[in-house]
């Protein structure tokens, strides 16, 4: 019959859980305790844990008669109270014969003593002695154990010393004197355990290289498996650290069988092996040396940083990961920022680029829709940020700081108009000074700014050059001005530059008063000029409109009074208000570089007050204000809002229509100057913004502008109003269409410079633009879209249209089902069994439930469309199904169910 494990281990003296340790540390696997084990396997398990206490010769020894060791301790004990004279004469004969009697069994038994280490004290060992005698039939340690009571006697203490030297070297014990041999046959004492035991040898056990951890370092963590000892010995008991600070751990201690209470834990004898134990060695250090090939294999990375410290491995170096989903960057964007951003290699993007007819290098700049079309490919979703500018966080502490109170201040007034119509001249007759005589052929050149007081009221006007040239600079005065003044000669009437006039003025935003000038001229023709006003949507108040026309002269003064008052009463209407007790800040006007003073600007003060000794910063410039002059060349200390001043002391020209502002100390200033410097080169370096029709639609899709604006330029005026009129009227209420300019000639710098301001884009109709508004329009980024025939432009403005037209939502009705029979389900709901008269049913169709033509429900789902058992996605007419809606139950016999779907349709104008 096959022994189990738990019979085993009670046979041996450990626990199941140490023999199935011990088996799957060494490769074999038992499930558990009731695993039946092979003859072999049996054999194997009990050469690991074979009681290593076993003796290696066989006893000789004579048998020991216990009535006469008990007689012979009675006696010793008698020998050692007081003697008493008369019955003690003839003890020491009888006494000194038995203890010669037994001391041959307690040599024996006491060289035998160093290989079991047993150490029991005397007291314990007579209480034994007087038990009652044990049978001859149990295991070997406990007839060994029966002599030891006469063996262990007080008056030898040191035989188990004097004795070990023969027992290592396994020497037969002597045998006992022929004259103390008893009547019965002496019976030779066997040990329990194997008989076959050859001499026991050293064995060191398998020589294990340390790869992991060298030999100088602490003993590593303590982990399940056999573990080898100082001596050789296999044990499957866990490590203990010991004194020494070996590498070996100490073998279990465990008490012997039949110990009695007194018995300490002594440590196993270490004992010989079995004759094929060589072999079984060797094939343990064969299977050791494979696990830990095995486990070098596969160490994680532990190992290989300390090989990658010492020098000994390879490092592999990979590439940053492509990144997907969304990516943030700043602006600008370069190749090589939006390569770092993504983990794109920067020369997949230059290969891109380059297929598009695009040299570009690391460092070069990309605007959002270039870069967002190199990942695209990639799923990546590029949000950019706007990075602020040192300018634009100075606004913003400013704008934070506490408000002071707001006091009312003068309008900006800007004087607009053709060439030759009167507005410097009209001007000067305002602020009575001859300026326009002193202009090259009596033509304002530059922007000119005047401040004007009357009857306690003021006014800044700022005059600026009539003529195409200077469209530029006449866009910029309508972007700070607060009041337009329209000057019109009464003989010329509306002219081109007029129209641009009034395109700028409505661009800008501000409302326009009408100075109908050179009234008292012969050849004036008021009615005339006044319905070309009406033309271009300035309705005069004096034909039911809401512009003011003021009939002026320059020559003589006509109406210069009704101007300024017309003038004042609006601007108490716009509520104009400003801070008197705050650092200034407000526009450039014009800058020059002035013989002997340097660097002059022009500026008008829009909050705040300006003062001489003040730190100014206006764009890509800075310094202190040195010299301040009003607008007649006398000297200031300081100006308030709106006051327009020419000041000195800047380090470099800034540009027209750059904002300034007064700062607390030069460094600030200074550091954003460089700033504004260094974003204008890294914006230099950028594509300028495309102004196409396609991006208008984009914003307007986009919800960020609903509006078209338009600049036509056709060769007469026939082609102008034909093209005015019929765009006009595509216009809807979703998506406008402005007419910002409409005029006769070729396209110039000033029309790309309103497209610009304007974000329009020009419509050329059988003309050109020159090359000077072509290489602007580049720079720019303006369309320019020439036509030949009209209902081309007609037609791509209206798809453009369309385009920007929500789409229309219709019902498509699929199909019809009448209800012939309802089921109820638990759990379920109401089931409707379906007849379909026309059309087909759809799983993903809507529902409208009729009673009696009356709609009941209507937009519901269908939970299961089924056909018999089957499920289905459509089931046509003639046929019958099973449908469920959702969330409806009360579904009747006789309902009519009428199925559809909504689909999205374009618009049309």
């Amino acid at each position: 019959m096959a022994t189990r494990v738990f019979e085993l281990a009670r046979e041996i003296g450990v626990t199941s859980k140490v023999i199935l340790e011990k088996c799957r540390a060494e490769g074999l696997e038992l499930k558990n305790h009731m695993a039946t084990l092979s003859a072999g396997l049996e054999a194997t398990i009990r050469e690991w844990f074979s009681e290593e206490v076993t003796q290696t010769a066989v006893e000789t020894t004579g048998h020991v008669d216990l009535q006469k060791a008990r007689a012979d301790a009675r006696r010793s004990r008698r020998r050692k109270a007081p003697p008493k004279p008369v019955e003690e004469s003839e003890a020491p004969p009888a006494e000194e014969a038995a203890v010669a009697e037994g001391e041959a069994p307690a040599e024996a038994v006491e060289a035998e003593a160093p290989v079991a280490e047993v150490v029991a004290e005397a007291p314990a060992e007579a209480a034994e002695a007087e038990a009652p005698p044990a049978p001859e039939a149990p295991a070997s340690p406990a007839a060994e154990e029966a002599p030891a009571p006469v063996a262990e006697a007080p008056a030898e203490p040191e035989a188990p010393v004097e004795k070990e030297p023969a027992a290592k070297k396994h020497e037969r014990p002597k045998k006992p004197h022929k004259e103390h041999k008893e009547k019965e046959e002496e019976k030779v004492v066997k040990p329990a355990g194997p008989m076959l035991v050859p001499k026991p040898a050293k064995l060191k056990g398998p020589r294990v290289v340390r790869v992991e951890r060298p030999d100088y370092l602490p003993p590593p963590a303590p982990r399940r498996g056999p573990s080898i000892g100082p001596g050789g010995s296999i044990g499957v008991a866990p490590p203990t650290p010991q004194r020494g600070g070996g590498r070996g751990v100490a073998p279990p201690v465990e008490e012997e069988e039949g110990a009695g209470k007194g018995k300490r834990r002594t440590p196993r004898r270490k004992g010989g092996r079995s004759a094929d134990s060589g072999e079984q060695l060797k094939e343990w250090r064969e299977k050791d040396l494979a696990e830990r090939s095995e486990r070098l294999a596969a160490a994680t990375g532990g190992l290989r940083r300390h090989r990658a410290s010492v020098g000994g491995g390879r490092t592999i170096s990979t590439g940053p990961q492509i990144k997907s989903g969304k990516v943030e960057l700043d602006e600008p964007i370069t190749v090589k920022s939006l390569s770092a951003a993504t983990g794109i290699k920067s020369a997949d993007f230059i290969k891109k680029l380059m297929a598009q007819g695009q040299l570009a290098t690391v460092n070069q700049v990309l605007d959002r829709e270039t870069a967002e079309m190199l990942v695209v490919d990639y799923e990546i979703e590029l949000v950019v940020r706007h990075a602020k500018t040192a300018e634009e966080e100075l606004v913003e502490k400013l704008e934070q700081r506490p408000r002071n109170e707001m006091l009312p201040r003068a309008p900006v007034v800007t004087f607009l108009g053709h060439v030759d119509h009167g507005k410097t001249s009209l001007l000067d007759r305002i602020r009575n000074a001859t300026v326009a005589s002193g202009e090259a052929g009596g033509i304002t050149q530059h922007i000119g700014a005047y401040r004007y007081d009357i009857e306690g009221r003021h006014v800044v006007f700022l005059d600026t050059p009539g003529h195409e040239a200077f469209t530029a600079m006449r866009a910029r005065g309508a972007n700070m001005t607060d009041v337009v003044v329209l000057v019109v000669a009464a003989d010329d009437g509306v002219m081109p530059q007029t129209v641009e006039a009034i395109s700028h003025a409505k661009a800008a935003g501000v409302p326009i008063v009408v100075a109908l000038n050179k009234v008292d001229v012969p050849n004036a023709n008021i009615q005339r000029a006044m319905g070309q006003l009406a033309e271009q949507d300035l309705q005069p108040r004096e034909w039911g409109g809401n512009v003011e026309v003021i009939q002026t002269s320059a020559a003589t003064g006509q109406g210069i009074d009704t101007l300024v008052e017309t003038l004042s009463l609006e601007a108490e209407l716009l509520e104009l208000k400003a801070e008197n007790d705050a650092p200034a800040s407000g526009f450039v006007i014009e800058s020059q570089m002035s013989q002997g003073r340097g660097v002059v600007a022009t500026l008008l003060v829009r909050n705040g007050t300006l003062k001489v000794g003040d730190i100014l910063l206006a764009g890509r410039s800075y310094g202190r204000v040195r010299q301040m002059l009003d607008s007649w060349g006398k000297p200031l200390e300081q100006a308030g809002p709106s006051t327009p001043v020419e000041v000195s002391g800047l380090d470099e020209v800034p540009e027209a229509g750059d904002r300034f502002y007064v700062l607390d100390s030069i460094d600030q200033a200074r550091a954003t100057a460089e700033d504004r410097k260094q974003w204008a080169r890294t914006r230099s370096l950028t594509a300028a913004p495309q102004r196409t029709l396609s991006d208008m639609l984009s914003r307007i899709e986009a919800g960020q502008s609903n509006e078209i604006r338009l600049i036509i330029k056709a060769d007469v005026q026939g082609s102008v109003e034909a093209l005015t009129g019929t765009l006009g009227k595509l216009g809807t209420d979703e998506v406008r269409l402005t007419i910002l300019h409409a005029g006769v000639g070729g396209i110039t710098t000033g029309d790309v410079a309103l497209a610009e301001a304007s974000d329009a884009l020009i419509i050329g109709f059988n003309t050109v633009a020159d090359s000077a508004a072509r290489q602007e329009a580049e720079a720019k980024g303006v369309d320019i879209r020439l036509y030949r025939v009209i209902y081309e432009i007609v037609e791509d403005i209206r798809k453009a249209l369309e385009e920007g037209l929500e789409p229309e939502i219709r019902e498509e009705t699929l199909g019809r089902a009448e209800v012939r029979q309802t089921f109820k389900v638990s759990r379920v709901g109401t089931i409707a069994g379906c007849y379909v008269t026309d059309g087909l049913v759809n799983r993903n169709a809507k529902v409208r439930i009729t009673r009696n033509n009356i709609v009941i429900e209507d937009g519901r789902d269908l939970d299961s469309l089924k056909r018999f058992k089957d499920d289905a996605r459509e089931v046509r007419a003639g046929l019958e199904c099973g449908l469920k809606i959702a969330g409806y139950d009360d579904v009747k016999e006789g309902d009519i169910l009428e199925f559809y779907r909504k689909v999205e349709v374009a618009r049309k104008l």
